[in-house]
């Protein structure tokens, strides 16, 4: 078993050329309808299905005696009805002058993915420096394929459950014909490791669903799993959000109908380009930020509306986040945010006693 070569301790550690476009399909239309879904990654979509991100921003991977989130909290997720976890990375400050992981920050990452494995839980390890890898491509690419090369030397043999994505959100100057040339290089760095790898990999502009024409990817890879992420429309989902200059003032922004159809229509034609080029797609994010005053009823019928299209539409999804901001579970308070779990796991749909 791969897990043999952890650590004792290792489970502990947190604790101590473009592509054309199709028609879009009709509103509601599943992906599934006359497509071809050949390729592993089309069973990987669907074994996923719910999953939410975490502990990008947990003390744990500077210091784990400091961490939020526990072991147990795995076992909290697989029961409140997720099947996934998109573990959110920022690797870089975490490797020396050669470029090389520090060994405790890969002993913390053993024990979250083996954490998440034993709790029934897949896996996305998600390297997300995007910011300095879009600021500097030139600087982040050799620190980037130094990262898979020894995550995938790492985690070879882990179970299929543990998916690769390449980068979180490429955006200008990291722009398509960049990413592309990028791609080029990283994808052979971890298919030499890791040839029957599932991998996740998005169009530049944030993961925007309109880049997806541009994204080119080896045609006779057929596992690999292109996601987007979905926070339209922006103005209502990041009122009052400190980092983005032109939102931060926004309050009272609704949620309305209009944006429902909207949600639904740009659904509609990641479906018609998952079907024209048989690549199954994962949203990877969404959410609305909650310390914006937004009435949570407001941000719960958001999140009922993404999950749903996304659901109708074929796509696994991972809500964004688990703790920090956007948040799912009150750590502090030890419980889940009812009104936003019931919008993403309504409570039909929850295991027995959940």
């Amino acid at each position: 078993m791969w897990l043999g070569k952890f650590l004792v301790g290792a489970a502990l550690s947190m604790a101590g050329p473009a592509l054309a476009q199709s028609p879009a399909m009709p509103a509601g239309a599943s992906v599934s309808a006359g497509t071809a879904e050949t390729g592993p990654a089309w069973a990987t979509a669907k074994r996923l299905r719910r999953g939410v991100n975490i502990i990008g921003y947990d003390p744990l991977w500077r210091d784990p005696a400091k961490a939020r989130f526990q072991p147990r909290h795995f076992r909290i997720i697989r029961e409140g009805g997720f099947d996934f976890v998109r573990v959110v990375l920022q690797s870089f400050a975490h490797m020396d002058a050669r470029n090389r992981l520090d060994p405790q920050w890969l002993k913390t990452l053993d024990g979250v993915v083996k954490g998440a494995t034993d709790a029934g839980l897949g896996v996305i390890l998600d390297e997300h420096d995007f910011n300095l890898c879009s600021e500097a491509p030139d600087a982040c690419e050799p620190k980037l394929i130094a990262f898979w090369e020894q995550i995938g030397a790492r985690y070879r043999g882990a179970p299929d459950t543990v998916l690769f994505e390449l980068l979180n959100e490429p955006h200008a100057p990291l722009d398509g014909p960049r990413w592309n040339a990028m791609l080029a290089r990283l994808i052979p760095v971890v298919r030499a490791t890791n040839p029957e790898r599932t991998l996740v990999i998005g169009p530049t502009r944030w993961n925007n669903l309109e880049e997806l024409p541009g994204l080119n990817l080896p045609k006779a890879d057929r596992n690999i799993l292109v996601t987007f992420h979905s926070y339209e429309p922006f103005r209502f989902t990041h009122q009052g959000a400190p980092w983005a200059e032109d939102m931060k003032g926004l309050k009272n922004v609704p949620f309305t109908a209009a944006d429902e159809a909207r949600i639904r229509a740009d659904y509609d034609k990641v479906a018609a380009w998952s079907k024209a080029n048989d690549r199954p797609v994962l949203m990877g994010e969404f959410g609305a930020y909650e310390k914006s005053g937004t009435p949570v009823a407001a941000r719960a019928r958001y999140t009922a509306t993404v999950r749903r299209e996304a659901e109708a539409h074929g796509f696994p999804w991972a809500y964004w986040q688990f703790d920090s901001d956007f948040i799912l579970y009150d750590i502090d308070r030890d419980r889940w945010v009812e009104p936003i779990r019931q919008a993403l796991i309504p409570p039909a749909q929850r295991p027995t006693g959940q």
